[in-house]
């Protein structure tokens, strides 16, 4: 390949992970960008620290996952799932001790990602990844709630109203985000009529300055690390975990892949940036990601220039963001809620299997009640892991031929051995059978764990016990290896030990 062609491909890649259709992209970052703005503030709010914190934030880690991350048109911001675990910290130590755990959480996935650790995605289940979505979808929906409770009338008519524009305008043109004319829209109609409503002035104040580096003013001791490592390896796990569940619905959305392994390290290097310019952890944000890409936006360019337009909005045009009609951006947020919810899920529940319905009602029960998303996937990996045992250890059997003399008899094995078959296997035998020979074959099984292992040295020497000799046939390569290593039955003295212990 020549020079010119390297070019001119590396060019081809750059304009499609960069730019995209810059137009679109530019839009898309706008609407972000203004929805970014009451839920960050809303953020620091839950936290307990100044609204500048979560509006720094939210510009730094979007500018800086796009450059580094690795899933284009990602949103990430401050979010809830991380401002929640600071709570504690930040009324015990102070808003110095939030920056510290906000740096070394941002090293934590530095490491994470470094190592490539981000395969253990695989084992999210689609029913985890369901209930994942569909209970944020309920969150995020349950959140607008305090902005439709005890206020004006007028304000239902607005939400009303921002509604009509974004669902009916897409049926007119699609040459700017429907989003984006609601709020221009309704915040026209609320700053001419003089309409007394909720707007973002009303939430808490803009900064009104760029953020400058800094050094978060705590001790370097070991009683530090002891305070702040608790909650950085919180908020780094939370982060990387909802930030990865997102970049896979992302690739749903778009049919494109993306590098997990570079998200994490993208992920952790924004935060640790984050942390030295006063702003508090943070992570992908599935509602916002949504937002952009059903605004057009699917390259680098949307989420680098939400942040930039952000931080632009609350120097330069605070005076417009201020008067922005809270009622705009929760039809906004209605309808990220009813976008995101799985509704497909619901009409499933009578036909998929009940251990599937079950977990993915499990983590949105969970995570609604609790408000934590780590905790309802968590409880549904590991619900799905236990299901699954179960469904693996049925189809486990074990079936025995005698021979024509009477002398000898051959069990067969077949299936997955591992410790939830265990007891089926051990039953499956006869010891007092008077015997000569035993074989063992377990050419249509798979050894896979010690519980196992264990188990066929129990069955082995029970037989010799008895007199027989026993044959163990059939082992792939796997199972001969984890059977040579953590086996007894073949190694001397094995029997007086069965005997001695019996």
């Amino acid at each position: 390949m020549t020079l010119t062609e390297r070019l001119r491909v590396y060019t081809d890649r750059f304009r499609a992970e960069w730019l995209g259709n810059p137009r679109a992209e530019l839009l898309a970052g706008l609407v972000v960008a203004l929805a970014l703005i009451p839920e960050a503030i809303a953020f620091s709010i839950i936290a307990g620290v100044d609204p500048r914190v979560g509006l720094y934030a939210s510009f730094s880690i979007a500018v800086i996952t796009a450059i580094v991350g690795g899933r284009p048109g990602m949103i990430s911001a401050a979010t809830a799932a991380t401002a929640v675990l600071f709570v504690t910290l930040v009324r015990d130590h102070g808003l110095e001790y939030l920056l510290a755990a906000t740096v070394l959480a941002g090293l934590i996935q530095i490491a994470i990602g470094s190592l490539k650790l981000a395969f253990v995605m695989k084992f999210v289940s689609r029913s985890v990844m369901t209930g994942f979505v569909n209970a944020l979808a309920i969150l995020i929906f349950m959140a607008q709630i305090p902005e439709l409770v005890g206020v004006p009338m007028v304000t239902y008519g607005l939400v009303a109203a921002g509604l009509a524009i974004i669902y009916g305008l897409p049926y007119l043109t699609t040459a700017v985000p429907s989003p984006l004319i609601a709020i221009v829209l309704l915040t026209g109609v609320v700053w001419f009529t003089g309409t007394d409503v909720r707007t973002i002035d009303d939430i808490g104040a803009l900064p009104d300055s760029l953020p400058v580096f800094l050094i978060p003013d705590i001790p370097l001791t070991f009683e530090t690390l002891q305070i702040i490592l608790p909650v950085s390896l919180a908020v780094a796990i939370v982060g990387l975990l909802e930030s990865l569940m997102t970049a896979s619905i992302v690739d749903e959305l778009t049919d494109t892949t993306s590098n997990k392994n570079r998200e994490c390290v993208g992920q952790g290097v924004a935060n640790t940036a984050t942390g030295f310019i006063g702003g508090m952890g943070g992570c992908a944000m599935i509602g916002q990601s949504i937002i952009n890409v059903k605004s057009g936006g699917r390259a680098r360019l949307s989420s680098f220039s939400a942040g930039v337009i952000l931080l632009f909005l609350i120097l330069v045009l605070g005076d417009f963001v201020r008067n922005i009609p809270m009622a705009a951006l929760v039809a906004v947020m209605i309808m990220v809620s009813v976008g995101t919810f799985s509704w497909s899920s619901v009409k499933n529940l009578a036909v998929h299997p009940v251990s599937s319905s079950a977990v993915m009602v499990t983590v949105v029960a969970i995570v609604v009640v609790t408000h934590n998303l780590a905790y309802g996937v968590l409880a549904g990996v590991l619900l799905s892991g236990v299901f699954f045992a179960a469904k693996i250890a049925q189809i486990f059997r074990v079936r025995s031929e005698l021979s024509a003399d009477g002398r000898s008899r051959r069990y067969i094995v077949e299936g997955q051995m591992f410790y939830a078959s265990v007891e089926d296997f051990l039953a499956a035998f006869d010891y007092r059978e008077a015997l000569d020979e035993v074989i063992l074959d377990v050419s249509g099984a798979h050894i896979w764990d010690i519980s196992s292992v264990a188990a066929v040295d129990m069955v082995v020497l029970k037989f010799r016990r008895e007199g027989a000799r026993v044959d163990l046939v059939g082992m792939n390569e796997a199972s001969e290896t984890i059977v040579d290593r953590l086996g007894e039955h073949h190694k001397p003295g094995a029997l007086d030990k069965l005997t001695a212990g019996h």
